[in-house]
């Protein structure tokens, strides 16, 4: 299968999804997750209109970032260490994982400098694994509410990596609750949109599972570009 057909597999997958479930398949983006991936592959998806893409990397997305066709975005959905946010806030049109004060009140600072404002979500630590970065549920709204100070940030929703399981079935349990914490922290008023929430949840095994639950944004990689090369 070429990259542009597991783009169609992936595509008719969201709409009938979807459409099951009674949602606008216009209300769920793809990330194409690129990282450790070629250029070459980018540039093939982007052939086959595919212009949004996650990166985990800040320097190896900044190479590619250089070279990417004019229409591409780029949203960072890796760790991030408070020393990157520089390069971070210069790069992506989003970032998915702010998950503490410090790495926000940084990001705002250099932002202030470009005179940008950046879009991120929260990254909640849902499933409460200890292998996992994020916020705990419990202290979600806290960071959003030191959050509204910071003007250069919108913060437009979650994005959460749940605990892995063979039974893609188990993380559903983990979506409802990220979907049902940000229905909570919505009545709050502490997202720059309370309206239009995004969830960003759901890989290539259980993407459909997280739509059934809420996602607006899914993060597939391998179902795109086949399997991941190791990191040299």
């Amino acid at each position: 299968m070429t990259i542009a057909e597991n783009l169609h597999t992936i595509e008719n997958g969201i709409a009938e999804t979807a459409k099951e479930y009674d949602r606008d398949p216009a209300s769920i983006k793809l990330i194409a997750v690129s990282k450790r991936h070629s250029m070459d592959s980018i540039n093939e998806a982007t052939r086959a209109g595919q212009f949004l893409f996650g990166e985990n990397y800040i320097q190896e997305a900044s190479e590619k970032i250089k070279t990417a066709h004019k229409n591409a975005a780029f949203h960072f959905i890796g760790h991030i260490q408070s020393n990157k946010a520089k390069q971070a806030s210069e790069l992506f049109s989003m970032i998915e994982t702010v998950d503490r004060y410090k790495l926000a009140r940084s990001l705002n600072t250099h932002l202030e400098k470009l005179d940008k404002q950046l879009d991120i979500l929260i990254q909640v630590n849902i499933g409460q694994d200890p292998n996992k970065s994020g916020v705990s549920p419990e202290k979600t709204a806290e960071l959003l509410e030191q959050i509204k100070s910071l003007k250069q940030l919108r913060p437009l929703g979650l994005m959460t990596i749940p605990p892995l399981t063979r039974d893609s079935n188990m993380a559903r349990i983990h979506f409802r609750n990220l979907r049902i914490l940000s229905v909570d922290l919505a009545k709050q008023n502490l997202f720059a949109n309370n309206d239009c929430v995004e969830l960003s949840m759901g890989m290539s095994h259980d993407y459909k599972i997280a739509i059934q639950e809420g996602a607006t944004i899914i993060r597939i990689g391998t179902a795109i570009f086949g399997k991941r090369p190791e990191r040299t």
